[in-house]
């Protein structure tokens, strides 16, 4: 059998729910109603969890049209404790039940809050509530889960059951040295999670769930096969739902401080999910890139691929809204940046201005000597520019003289390894890729996007900046029946395209990949 006709094998459930299916129960919508809540258009709450940062936005829908107001952001990060690098969870829930209320006291009819984060990253809790502070997925303790995994199961069978590329962090790894698993009721991702606090509800939404590597990439489903290949009892695997679903109903004390009994509804929990819904697809030919802490590099299809060319080149097969498949690579990004600037300010005691770095940064001139941003020596948090300068030293590359000129480099580097992914997501499924769009907070780094444009030498349309959120609110408002009976994710992304015009920038030359000595 061929790696293509092996790609294609098997039956594949369609994930996605049919339009109609989105819309709620009459008899939500009369309680609805009820509340002054609109059926025709009307008020979400989205909570959009990033690795550095993370908001409560209202999104407001109406004759088609979508508009977000944030109402709250506050800062998340790695906190070290005696065990190892977590997150802090009860202040990241405090923000974000706190954000909630404030949402409802500017808008009471708010009828549903989504919510999406990064993935991987999870939650044990044992007879309804938490047992321990989440582990942070830069954590070292996925070293030896990468062993423990691969020693039962290689990596080339792991591919070809749940498509995902190889990352030492992806849950399965962490599974296998977490300690708790198998007294806990569930281990819920980290949207899960919070849907869980809120409501008291068990449910593990399909695309990030995706990202555990224990779900099959052809079915959707959990592979229980290979959960108890590596000793991951069932039942610590909730039920799957789609995005769409309703969760559950606030209750108890998140519904006393957030002062209504909002619904949560699943939407593409795994944040690249609720970005890729708000991008604004030109042709099947386009690529995305959805670039915050990391770049997101790929396409969106109908079917998975996990050809031997595609598991070599490290591409992933993850779950998309609807069931599509996001076929992509995961490419350091803007955290090579924002490391780097990090420790600049730890050195100087004060804040650095990005913005008049980065216009520095696009004035310098001359040769660039690149590295690539995938080293897995850059990967965890801690003196970012010595690495930097370790890994293009170690290979009699220049190391940049200033601080802009470094900037540059990091940039340059970043893009560099967006265009070689995306050359390869082209190569990988036949595709002449025709543009780029670059979504999330880098689509407002001018540098970043034309460094894009001219090393991959095609167009890159830079925005919506806020595409998660959207994406978020959007799958809401479906689910409410906003967009009528028969919305599509190209209604949705039609929506889109009339609210928010990109910025394009063209490649000013074509730049071949070079070597980090270069």
């Amino acid at each position: 059998m061929s790696d293509r006709a092996a790609a294609s094998s098997g039956p594949r459930r369609e994930r996605g729910l049919s339009p109609s299916e989105h819309v709620i129960p009459a008899d939500d919508v009369a309680s609805r109603r009820e509340r002054g809540v609109s059926t025709g258009g009307g008020a979400v709450a989205a909570v959009d969890l990033g690795a550095t940062s993370g908001r409560v936005m209202i999104g407001r829908v109406r004759d088609g049209a979508v508009e977000l107001e944030l109402v709250a952001r506050f800062p998340n990060g790695p906190v070290a404790r005696e065990d190892g690098l977590h997150w802090d969870f009860a202040a990241l829930y405090g923000h974000i039940v706190d954000g909630l209320a404030e949402a409802v006291r500017r808008e009471p009819a708010i009828a549903s809050v989504g919510i999406d984060s990064w993935a991987v990253d999870y939650g044990l809790v044992r007879d309804g509530a938490l047992v321990a502070e989440p582990f942070h997925y830069r954590d070292e303790r996925t070293a030896a889960g990468v062993a423990a995994v691969h020693a039962r199961v290689p990596f080339a069978e792991l591919y070809r059951r749940n498509g995902l590329q190889f990352l030492p962090f992806n849950t399965l790894y962490q599974y296998a040295v977490e300690r708790g698993l198998t007294q806990a009721d569930a281990a819920l991702l980290v949207p899960d999670l919070v849907a869980f606090l809120l409501t008291g509800a068990l449910a593990a939404e399909r695309t990030n769930a995706s990202t555990t590597g224990l779900v099959d990439v052809r079915t959707g489903e959990w592979d229980l096969e290979l959960a108890e290949l590596l000793g991951v009892a069932a039942s610590a695997l909730p039920p799957l739902v789609d995005p769409g679903t309703r969760v559950g109903r606030l209750a108890g004390a998140a519904r006393e401080r957030i002062g209504a009994p909002l619904d949560v509804i699943a939407v593409g929990s795994h944040d690249t999910a609720s970005a890729v819904v708000a991008v604004p697809l030109a042709s099947p030919s386009s690529a995305y890139i959805s670039c915050g802490t990391w770049g997101l590099v790929g396409l969106e299809l109908d079917e998975p691929v996990v050809t031997d060319a595609a598991r070599e080149a490290n591409f992933t097969n993850e779950g998309g809204v609807d069931g599509r498949v996001r076929f992509l690579h995961n490419v350091t990004g803007l955290w090579l940046l924002s490391e780097t600037v990090r420790a600049w300010e730890a050195e100087d005691g004060a804040p650095i201005e990005l913005t008049e770095l980065l216009d520095a940064a696009t004035a310098v001139t001359g040769d660039l000597a690149l590295f690539d941003a995938n080293d897995e020596r850059l990967s965890a948090p801690g003196d970012m520019p010595a690495r930097i300068a370790a890994v293009l030293g170690e290979r009699g590359a220049r190391v940049p003289a200033t601080r802009a000129a470094f900037a540059r480099t990091i940039v340059e580097s970043i893009a560099q390894a967006f265009a070689e992914a995306v050359r390869t997501a082209g190569r990988l499924t036949s595709r002449e890729i025709d543009v780029i769009h670059l979504v999330g907070g880098g689509a407002l780094n001018r540098l970043l996007c034309q460094a894009t444009a001219d090393r991959s030498g095609l167009a890159v349309l830079a925005g919506p900046v806020e595409a998660t959120a959207l994406g978020n609110v959007l799958v809401q408002a479906r689910t409410h029946g906003w967009f009528g009976p028969d919305a599509t994710l190209e209604t949705l992304r039609a929506a889109v395209a009339a609210a928010v015009t990109p910025e394009r920038y063209e490649p000013r030359q074509s730049l071949s990949p070079r070597p980090a000595s270069a």
